[in-house]
């Protein structure tokens, strides 16, 4: 198979510099805000999102490394395979976040649930809508019981 290349569409600008400090997800950083700036060959891509209260970023980890096919989870002292985990440790490094979106000043997206680090490289930027995403019977296997 071929090679696939992304291009960054824009930046993060965040409160967190590193990992370490970063929120384990969107939803325990709901109280930290920070920017997303948008590319200017992109910019026009941000018409009429400013009527949506959340946002999917989709990003890439350019601070991780790839470990292993087997991590220890957030939440977990077991080993699970990484495609069962939400770790930042991928093989692809590729991160996805909802957050709410405060609002959009020409290229610079405000928003909160911020779960990224400074200068994180985002890959697109989709309108969060919960009738698309959510589905009756959904199971959320070793986690149950510890969210």
């Amino acid at each position: 198979m071929k090679e696939i290349k992304l291009k960054p569409i824009g930046l993060v600008h965040s409160p967190f510099n590193e990992p370490i400090n970063v929120p384990k997800d969107s939803t325990d950083g709901m109280e930290y805000k920070g920017t997303v700036e948008i590319f200017p060959e992109y910019r026009a891509g941000l018409k009429d999102l400013e009527g949506f209260s959340h946002i999917l970023i989709i990003f890439y980890f350019h601070r991780s490394d790839y470990s292993n096919l087997i991590v220890k989870p957030y939440l977990d002292d077991n080993l699970r395979g990484v495609f069962a985990t939400r770790s930042p440790h991928r093989p692809n490094f590729i991160g996805l976040s909802i957050v709410e979106l405060l609002n959009v000043e020409g290229e610079i997206l405000h928003i909160r649930g911020i779960d990224m680090i400074e200068g994180t490289p985002v890959l697109d930027i989709k309108p969060y809508i919960p009738e698309f995403e959510s589905n009756e019977g959904i199971r959320i296997g070793w986690l149950e019981g510890k969210i």
